[in-house]
């Protein structure tokens, strides 16, 4: 860990600066509510899946507390492994501010570039139709299943496989980084479903 980011002396915010979109002054802000939030300067993943559950109470199928956590988690989950950059098992200041960053003030090639990491979820480099089915499952259990029509298994699988014949360019069965990449910035609706991560993180 990061001495200097996690005591928030002057040259680690400074080297933040560089690396992040944010000002001295939001990222001195951002600290102080980190550390008081996470007095030990890191946060595990039971801590950030906490966290996430009390931002989406609605995160049902199920109407008990600890399924619509269970989906909080699920998504939680994902998102917490492309903030934990050394995949240690846990997230300090730096690695927050940095993800935050690109989903708050990145550009487009960025977002897209976080999203792959989303969903490319055992990290081989690509996205199969599993993994994907996997991450869009936890995003529509953690909004909640409340739009009209009522959203079920099916439709999301029908979903996944639209989108997932749309990006497999060479039909190899998985979507690279390039494929990806391509599809998204030449289709808006595609790119709009696979940033949903923005109104998620938002």
């Amino acid at each position: 860990m990061d001495l200097q980011v996690s005591r928030c002396k002057p040259e680690g915010i400074n080297s933040l600066v560089k690396k992040t979109k944010f000002s001295k002054k939001e990222l001195q802000i951002m600290y102080r509510g980190f550390k008081q939030e996470c007095p030990s300067g890191i946060v595990n993943e039971d801590t950030f899946k906490e966290i996430y559950a009390q931002f989406f109470p609605q995160g049902v199928p199920f109407r008990e507390s600890d399924h619509s956590k269970r989906h909080a988690a699920s998504y939680a989950h994902y998102v917490f492994r492309t903030f934990d950059q050394d995949h240690n098992g846990s997230i300090t200041f730096e690695e927050f501010v940095i993800g935050l960053s690109v989903l708050s003030r990145g550009t487009l090639q960025d977002k897209l570039n976080w999203a792959f990491n989303l969903y490319d979820t055992n990290q081989d480099g690509c996205i199969s139709r599993d993994e994907m089915l996997d991450v869009v499952t936890s995003i529509y259990e953690l909004m909640g299943r409340f739009p009209e029509p009522v959203i079920d298994e099916h439709t999301i699988k029908d979903h996944v496989d639209r989108v997932f014949r749309k990006m497999d360019h060479n039909k190899d069965g998985v979507i690279s980084m390039e494929e990806f990449m391509d599809t998204c910035l030449q289709d808006e609706a595609i790119t709009k479903a696979m940033t949903v991560f923005d109104t998620v993180m938002g």
